[in-house]
């Protein structure tokens, strides 16, 4: 019998282990997360107000219900955890699909000033994540701007424009709704230094914008113009063709009454955060123009976007884990078709899924074949790890070794703790938005 321990319980974790379990009837698989939550970004990273795609986690539950699969909550690898080679110990094979934990800067002066934020930052907040914290992202902000043109870029705009009305059903932490029905922000900006038809936000995220009550968004007309692609996108591949037919009905006059404006905006590269009594004050871009070469050069023409908030939305970044290779380049660890290599040879025994394999591409549903291709190297090298010994039960291991991990009715007692507390402010599921609070009701698991 296999014994394999999958870290990590997002997306590519659980469709790792529905690999593992559907292709060999024998094997056991735990599924290790720092948190003492399952379902990584699908409960920790998709908008509050996605309840469609939030969803997913119905689908993600029945694999981590599964008879021989076991989730183990509140298990960090490393420093105050098992390390990556006592895992190696405990069981016959260890897959890591622990996507890619930062996001990138954008590098130019002013960008630590207060009030300039990681989209990643505002997320985790308006998520409940437990490492957020407290945020005052919102606070005496009347502009916002947004760097990037991704979907997150997207998501973080529509939050800061969602009214309480639309985000009080969402199981929005309350001190988050709280803070954004308060929000005095009024002009939104979304701005990319490439053209529309680069832009990387799908159609459907892009929509959305449009139809936000009591939002007028609009796009300058002179900016699209610039892009080649934006008189005739019969060229483009689809999404990118249906972005651009979007943006058209865009470029009007801004109506009037509105209570809050939202611009897109496009050909500007940040190149300063500009402060204002300490915090930052506005963001200055430069003017970029294409290349012809699928990129943009600079004009040596710059524009100044008043900003009290400023979230960059500029892509993730994998970091290291403590015990495996490393690729500081692409953010990844080296791998061959799943297989961990250490100096460019396969380390038996260690995979990888999900981002921390491939990077941070593509949509929930890419990690499904990803996970797949991983089990699939797994499965082949199963006659040579199969023949390590390992010590029994690795959970009864690391109970021993001072762990507790937070099992599968711990998670339950969360979600029945996240349901009262919904009840008691007159909403639906609420989360709960701190570690003590998640480990408090993880604790009453045995009185239902």
């Amino acid at each position: 019998m296999l014994r394999v321990a999958v870290v990590g319980s997002g997306p590519s974790g659980c469709y790792t282990a529905q690999s593992l379990v559907q292709l060999d009837p024998e094997v056991r698989v735990d599924v290790l997360d720092r948190l003492p939550c399952p379902y990584g970004l699908v409960r920790y990273g998709v908008a509050p107000d996605h309840e469609k795609i939030k969803s997913l986690q119905g689908n993600l539950r029945t694999v981590l219900e599964h008879e021989r699969v076991r989730f183990l909550g509140g298990v960090r690898i490393g420093p105050g955890g098992p390390s990556a080679a006592r895992l190696r110990e405990l069981y016959h094979a260890v897959v890591y699909c622990v996507g890619a934990a930062t996001d990138r800067h954008l590098g130019i002066p002013g960008e630590d000033l207060p009030g300039s934020w990681s989209a990643t930052e505002f997320v985790s907040w308006y998520s409940a994540h437990p490492d957020a914290g407290a945020g005052d992202f919102v606070l005496g902000a009347r502009s916002a701007v947004v760097i990037g043109v991704g979907n997150v870029a997207v998501d973080v705009a529509r939050m800061l424009a969602r009214g309480p009305a639309e985000l009080s059903p969402t199981d929005m932490p309350q001190p988050a709704l709280a803070a954004l029905a308060a929000s005095r922000v009024t002009d939104i900006h979304i701005a990319g230094r490439r053209g529309p038809s680069q832009a990387r936000f799908t159609t459907k995220e892009l929509r959305e914008l449009g139809a936000l009550p009591g939002t007028d968004v609009s796009v300058d007309p002179a900016e699209l113009a610039l892009d080649p692609a934006w008189l005739d996108p019969s060229a483009l591949p689809a999404p990118q063709r249906r972005n651009v037919e979007v943006l058209r009905d865009w470029t009007r006059t801004p109506a009037t009454g509105a209570a809050r404006r939202m611009r897109l905006r496009f050909f500007l590269r940040p190149i300063a955060l500009l402060p204002d009594g300490g915090r930052v004050g506005a963001v200055r871009f430069e003017r970029t123009r294409p290349d012809g070469r699928g990129g943009v050069t600079g004009t040596g023409r710059y524009e100044d976007i008043e900003a009290q908030l400023v979230l960059r939305s500029v892509g993730y970044r994998g970091v290291p884990l403590e015990g495996l290779p490393f690729d500081a380049a692409s953010g990844t660890v080296p791998h061959l078709a799943g297989r961990v290599l250490r100096e460019g040879v396969v380390a038996p025994g260690e995979y990888v899924a999900g981002w921390i394999k491939r990077g941070p591409t593509g949509v929930i549903g890419t990690n499904r074949p990803c996970a797949k291709e991983t089990v699939l190297s797994l499965l082949e090298d199963a006659d040579v790890v199969a023949q390590k010994e390992i010590p029994g039960d690795p959970l009864t291991v690391l109970r021993a070794e001072g762990l507790d991990p937070v099992e599968w009715p711990g998670w339950q007692a969360i979600e029945r703790a996240e349901a009262r507390l919904g009840a008691s402010l007159g909403r639906g599921v609420v989360k709960l938005p701190d570690w003590e609070s998640l480990l408090t009701a993880a604790r009453q698991a045995g009185s239902g």
